[in-house]
């Protein structure tokens, strides 16, 4: 599995218009299922995205000192299949690793489920399969890329 993070102060994704999933200070996580990926991987990377230390302490210096539990923030789950789209050769990308979406939306839910277990509230998440429309306010701006073992 593969997520791209972002830090936010809120974010939102919208299907035909209408909002299906917000949420305020926390996380974006744009994530990515290939065919390898197990329920193992998804519950390795929600404890990796609750425990990182990407927020500032609220009276020190800016910095890297909180994580998402500390500060009380949410995640959007939003699935995205093109993170293991290839561009190498071409023009079009292909996307012969990214799993199948019955393969994939299970482990992206599980993923939703563990970042909840992990104490991070709320969890909200896009509608997978759909088209859908995600908006964002950036905080840093602060992107990781977190690859699953």
């Amino acid at each position: 599995m593969r997520v791209v993070l972002q830090r936010v102060l809120r974010a939102a994704v919208r299907v035909d218009g209408a909002v299906v999933g917000e949420i305020g200070p926390g996380v974006l996580l744009l994530v990515g299922v290939t065919h390898a990926d197990t329920d193992a991987q998804a519950d390795w990377l929600a404890k990796k995205i609750a425990t990182l230390r990407i927020f500032p302490a609220v009276d020190g210096p800016s910095g890297f000192d909180r994580s998402l539990p500390d500060i009380g923030g949410g995640a959007l789950v939003v699935s995205q299949f093109t993170l293991y789209g290839a561009a190498r050769k071409g023009r079009r990308p292909d996307f012969i690793d990214a799993a199948r979406p019955e393969q994939a939306a299970p482990l992206v839910a599980r993923l939703a489920a563990a970042l909840e277990a992990e104490g991070v509230k709320p969890v909200a998440g896009g509608k997978f399969g759909a088209d859908m429309h995600v908006e964002l306010v950036n905080d840093g701006p602060v992107t990781l890329i977190l690859d699953a073992p």
